[in-house]
């Protein structure tokens, strides 16, 4: 079977950049070794505000360690930090790197699946467009251990196996048309837009699949074709996931299998961070039905424009 190295050779890859995209995946065996010990709250909140698992803290030390002595980085921007970390290499030069280190942490403890989310940048700045990545991957902790990657190459699926080497599953993956859809958030605090939107969907026949990991719901998404998404909420315009760790990598994944990303009026790859805690709202899945979405959410905004116009004039 092809390895994943193999597989970046094959491709071409650039040499430093296969060999940080080799040393990520060397993680996922250690990582997941240690959910057995690490399955409490560490009585700690990230920048988010979010409650830490213990594994969360492990995991971001863990992959801040084994990337600060590659020498192959210039900085990191993990969810769990407050600030960009700044490396110092030999020629002050190197990738730049954004983690997620333990996407939807807390389903350790009923055995649900997790995953580490990972964005890779050329020239060490992690502020940039999503679009601007040279790299994106995604290492998904479930009954298989399965690693997905792009270097804008296509979308590729490794498997972990017995000798601890990820081999290849699936090569090229196109995302297919698909009825399945994960929507995040309070029902209540969904917005009309929004909800109108997922009642078209219901109607039209499609499946709920939604675990709290963003990571599974997007996989099955890259697999059976559907849509995902975090919206806008009624208090929080922004919604919740994080677009440098979350949005942008996952984005960059789906586009180069041919799917799409949203924030429902914008395309989220071309978005340029102004911080690292940038939230956005989001939708990803297949393109026909971003498509679908945006009209709906632009033509909702023009209705409302109309409507206000008319009280106005009433005036």
């Amino acid at each position: 079977m092809v390895s994943l190295e193999q597989h970046l050779t094959d491709a071409a890859c650039d040499e430093k950049l296969k060999e940080l995209i080799l040393l990520l995946s060397q993680q996922a065996k250690p990582i997941k070794d240690a959910f057995v010990e690490n399955q409490d709250y560490a009585g700690t909140t990230n920048m988010h505000g979010d409650n830490q698992m213990e594994l969360d803290k492990w995991a971001d030390e863990h992959l801040i360690k084994i990337l600060r002595e590659s020498q192959l980085i210039k900085t990191i921007a993990s969810e769990e930090q407050e600030d960009i970390i700044e490396v110092i290499t030999p020629d002050n030069s190197g990738f730049g790197v954004t983690l997620d280190p333990l996407d939807g942490s807390s389903l350790i403890a009923v055995n649900l699946a997790v995953g580490t989310i990972i964005g890779i940048y050329g020239n060490g700045d992690v502020l940039e467009k999503g679009k601007n990545m040279k790299a994106a991957a995604y290492i998904l902790y479930g009954p298989l251990t399965v690693l997905v990657y792009t270097i804008k190459n296509g979308v590729h699926e490794f498997v972990l196996n017995d000798s601890g080497e990820f081999v290849l599953l699936r090569e090229n993956i196109t995302m297919p048309e698909g009825k399945l859809y994960s929507p995040g958030g309070l029902k209540k605090d969904h917005t009309e837009k929004h909800a109108k939107f997922i009642q078209k969907l219901e109607e039209n026949g499609h499946k709920l699949r939604y675990s709290g990991s963003f990571v599974a719901d997007f996989h099955q998404i890259l697999r059976y074709g559907g849509i995902f998404s975090y919206p806008a909420l009624k208090e929080k315009e922004d919604g919740k996931l994080r677009l440098l760790f979350e949005a942008n990598p996952i984005g960059f994944i789906a586009r180069q299998a041919g799917g799409e990303v949203s924030t429902g009026l914008k395309d989220i790859l071309e978005i340029t961070p102004t911080s690292i805690d940038q939230r956005v709202p989001i939708y990803v899945g297949n393109k026909s039905k971003i498509k679908d979405l945006e009209e709906h959410m632009k033509e909702d905004m023009k209705d409302e424009k109309e409507e206000l116009r008319g009280v106005y004039d009433d005036e």
